[in-house]
């Protein structure tokens, strides 16, 4: 969700700053912007729309600079228009960049009307450009004016700020949304994502919150939260920039789909070469922190919440442990019971998520302390504020709708759960072989499952002039129906809903008609009879149905019962093969239906603001 990208050279800058704004793409935004210093005045290009009409505007004025700032704004406060668009200015003489949002912005902008400053933008941004200009312009270093900004603001940011009153650096702050550093040979960079500077660096340092950093050419500064100077950890990034180019694909997401079975024998690379579920696999602490913990609790947003439901099945049938899931942006704001022994468990893609973060935080403060981070972007900010982690290793995930990141979330949990049933005495030896066995096999069984693309297709079809559908699971595959029916309605704009099968006769069978296609989730499990049943009550009302089954779960074909069969059962791992079809559906109708798959309209890849 938005983007920042900056740089101090002895170079023309502009370039650099468009590249990293062309990587920053996938996260989500509706227009964009750069501001640099050019002799003794800050010029700035901005654009509604791609990074690319911003270019071309860019390009006509010949815009150039060795300081700039770049912007991709998710329109939050304002409408998408050119004047809403980042990196907005004050007085001419100071430009700011900034993610996240102020709570308090509209106080903050009654007084400075009252200053004189007038605004041009419905932005919470303004506000931050206005009052560290008002800073600088009492006869403050523009380090100290941003201090004397951010300490006023109230929310979450990350912001960077120019000035042509100092043209030979950059003053950087982070307040609860990313940013990190790049470090480069007399030259230095900062952006709100490492894909945005892998083109110029590897070496990259991650600020901490209430971190403000001094970006020069020739060295970096970086204040703590009490104001003195810190020193952070550089760390060498091992994201690819091969990870970031389509190849031969047509859309992020395919590649994303079709990658699942390296990243999930990459994310059980270190468990199969151990041959053993240990809890060294989430740190060096883990193996104490599981004997304290008497439950669980996991906080989760999206589709990593669906994640979480999944887990809960196996936590209490492998492991036996009581397990709560929570909605993170729900759980910080209710009267909960808190239980120093249970285990917090936070599940987040990008490791950024700010309700997730915050839900984190607020676990903590009630004394919950134990606490274990699944991420899959290294030394970000949840794993860093967790005691345990366990990192996936899906690589770069671009496209919006989460796929890959999904299933090595469960490959993670699945390992907790095993791990943990290990340590409570819940798991024997052939049991723990069965296990790894399976997931050894997961691979190839998720390659079987992407086989069935070309039926796929043809069934997507059937869904295009729809506007509605139904997703039906029971058990531990009622989660996967609510992720078939999130990515269809993330990407193809149709409204779907899920539900466990056995409610459909408690209200939502009234829905099902003739336009109303179902999916169902048919796995060879113990409750196939009753999924079957389920589906009698569709098929009795007209309604269409389209069941991804087991290889052997015998379903027969008629004219309004529509079968695709997966491959055969893989017992206790079977949601992780059946989440397969249903992203494959889902990109195929929207393909169909010509939205835009990796950039779906008004969401974001990575989101740190409530």
């Amino acid at each position: 969700m938005c983007g920042i990208v900056g740089a101090v050279a002895s170079r023309n800058v502009v370039s650099t700053l468009i590249e990293g704004l062309s990587r920053l793409e996938y996260r989500g935004y509706d227009s964009a912007g750069v501001a640099v210093l050019s002799g003794g005045n800050i010029e700035r290009v901005r654009a509604v729309g791609r990074v690319a009409a911003m270019t071309e505007k860019a390009l006509e004025v010949n815009l150039s600079g060795q300081v700039g700032i770049g912007h991709t704004r998710w329109a939050t406060h304002g409408g998408v228009t050119e004047s809403n668009a980042h990196p907005h200015v004050s007085k001419g003489e100071l430009a700011v960049v900034h993610n996240g949002i102020i709570e308090n912005h509209n106080e903050q902008r009654d007084k400075l009307m009252q200053l004189g400053y007038e605004f041009t933008s419905q932005t919470d941004t303004e506000v931050i450009a206005h009052l560290i200009h008002f800073y600088h312009n009492q006869g403050l270093a523009l380090l100290s004016a941003t201090k004397m900004a951010v300490a006023e603001l109230t929310g979450a940011f990350a912001i960077s700020v120019i000035s042509v009153k100092e043209p030979e650096h950059m003053i950087t702050a982070r307040q609860g949304c990313p940013l990190l550093i790049g470090l480069g040979e007399n030259e230095n960079f900062i952006a709100s994502d490492v894909s945005a500077v892998l083109s110029v660096t590897r070496k990259v340092i991650y600020l901490e919150d209430g971190d403000v950093a001094d970006i020069r050419r020739d060295g970096v500064t970086i204040f703590g939260s009490n104001g003195n100077t810190v020193e952070r950890k550089i760390h060498m990034s091992d994201v690819s920039l091969a990870s970031m180019e389509l190849g031969p694909y047509a859309h992020f997401m395919q590649k994303e789909i079709h990658e699942q079975p390296k990243a999930l024998t990459d994310t059980i690379e270190a468990l199969i070469d151990d041959n053993r579920f240990s809890p060294v696999l989430f740190g060096d602490a883990a193996s104490e922190i599981f004997s304290q913990v008497d439950s669980i609790l996991i906080l989760a947003a999206g589709t990593s919440y669906y994640a979480a439901l999944t887990a809960k099945y196996w936590l209490e049938s492998i492991a036996k442990i009581p397990t709560n899931v929570e909605i993170a942006s729900e759980y910080r704001y209710r009267q909960s019971v808190p239980n120093p022994r249970q285990l917090i468990v936070t599940i987040s893609q990008s490791g950024e998520t700010l309700d997730t973060m915050e839900a984190l935080k607020h676990a903590k403060s009630l004394g919950q302390h134990y606490s274990l981070s699944i991420c899959n972007v290294q030394e970000s900010a949840i794993p860093r504020a967790s005691k345990l982690v366990f990192y996936t290793r899906a690589g770069a995930e671009i496209g919006v709708a989460s796929t890959k990141a999904f299933t090595t979330q469960l490959v993670a949990l699945f390992t907790l759960a095993a791990t943990l049933a290990k340590q409570r005495g819940m798991l024997n030896d052939a049991q723990e072989q069965g296990y790894l066995t399976a997931l050894r096999q997961l691979g190839g069984s998720v390659q079987h499952a992407l086989n069935l693309e070309p039926q796929i297709r043809e069934w997507a079809k059937a869904f295009a002039d729809k506007h509605h559908a139904l997703f039906l699971g029971r058990g531990i595959h009622y989660p996967i129906a609510l992720e078939g029916a999130l990515k269809l309605k993330e990407i193809s704009y149709i409204h779907a809903e899920a539900y466990p099968a056995g409610e459909l006769k408690h209200g939502p069978l009234a829905l099902v008609d003739s336009d109303m296609p179902v999916v169902v989730i048919a796995p060879n499990d113990t409750l196939l009879e009753k999924v079957k049943s389920n589906m009698q009550e569709v098929k009795a009302r007209g309604g269409e149905l389209f069941v991804f089954a087991d290889d052997d779960s015998h379903f027969a074909e008629s004219e309004c019962v529509h079968v695709i069969r997966t491959p055969r059962h893989v017992g206790v791992l079977s949601p992780i093969l059946h989440t397969i079809p249903v992203q494959l559906l889902a990109y195929h109708v929207a393909l169909i239906k010509g939205t835009d798959v990796d950039k779906p309209r008004n969401l974001a890849k990575s989101v740190t603001v409530e």
